[in-house]
């Protein structure tokens, strides 16, 4: 019987995500694919330190070791790699004893048609033509930056933080504040605040992470979430009303209104911190592991069209 993972969380990931392959990306941008090959066959046996993404792959993969019965969560990496190159990743999942035994190598093709095919629920990667590809494809997906150099997992909690606007909830709100400013937006959300919004595109997998955290007592979870949102009260309570209407509880909430995100995610932990905003992204990995949300079709708001008598562009 064919092995199902539609009852997983399933984790696509980079081998430039999961391990830090900083010089071998400098290789292959300046001297091109056959010496980036040669190079990864020379040093396929060479240690790889984390990525970015490392610290919350191996949290997640602890879950299984505390159901065994039952495997909630599977990690794939799905890689531009050749499988000739790819090598040097598994040897470096067996090196450091990661339970990863799936992968697509798709020797510089794009990785997006095959994150359907692994039912892949959150994709992470460097790149960011693939992270695109799959936010337009309908996969929640983030472009990871650096991870910071002083940064330390937490050991005993997987703790995840969000974004709201474009991240879990649609980017309407977030459109109406770019156009229009932050009182059409105030406006626009007390009047809605007893409508829950539209999904964004990690809403799904808040839902699967609660999914997993109902698996375990409450006093006991080892799943923690957090949401980390420039809105402030009243803009809170649409936030409220559209968790309740999904039936999430999440652990923690931070209503900033402009303050910096950076402390508040130093103080939680985060395994990660997913949000759509480069800059917050920016500041943010230099505490936490972080990664960029894009919009899909690429851009939150349409440039303005030119007018006059100008030729067709």
């Amino acid at each position: 019987m064919p092995y199902d993972l539609s009852d997983k969380l399933v984790i696509g990931i980079s081998s430039r995500a999961l391990f830090d392959l900083e010089t071998e990306n400098t290789i292959y941008d300046e001297q091109g694919v056959d010496a980036y090959s040669q190079y990864q066959r020379q040093h396929e046996t060479d240690a790889l330190q984390p990525g970015t993404a490392f610290p919350l792959v191996k949290a997640l993969l602890r879950l299984n070791e505390l159901i065994p019965e039952r495997r909630l969560v599977e990690v794939v990496v799905i890689s531009r790699n050749t499988p000739d190159t790819g090598l040097r990743a598994f040897n470096a999942i067996a090196a450091h004893k990661l339970d990863i035994s799936r992968a697509a190598f798709t020797g510089g093709a794009p990785t997006a048609p095959y994150l359907q095919a692994f039912k892949i629920d959150l994709f992470l990667s460097r790149d960011t033509r693939d992270v695109q590809d799959a936010i337009d494809a309908g996969v929640a997906a983030a472009q990871l930056y650096t991870a910071p150099l002083q940064y330390s997992a937490p050991e005993k909690q997987i703790r995840i933080a969000f974004d709201g606007d474009a991240v879990l909830f649609s980017p309407e709100s977030e459109r109406i504040f770019a156009e229009k400013g932050l009182e059409a937006f105030a406006r626009h959300e007390q009047r809605h605040r007893n409508k829950a919004m539209k999904e964004g595109p990690f809403a799904k997998l808040l839902l699967a992470l609660s999914a997993i955290q109902k698996q375990f007592p409450a006093n006991e979870c080892p799943v923690r979430i957090a949401i980390v949102t420039a809105r402030n009260s009243p803009a809170h309570q649409r936030v409220i009303h559209t968790l309740r209407t999904w039936n999430v509880t999440v652990d923690e909430a931070f209503f900033l209104g402009g303050l910096k995100k950076t402390e508040v995610l130093q103080a939680f932990g985060a395994h990660m911190f997913f949000d759509d905003q480069e800059g917050h992204v920016e500041t943010a990995a230099v505490v936490v592991p972080s990664g960029r949300v894009p919009y899909k079709g690429g851009a939150l708001v349409a440039p303005p069209r030119k007018t006059g008598t100008a030729g067709r562009a």
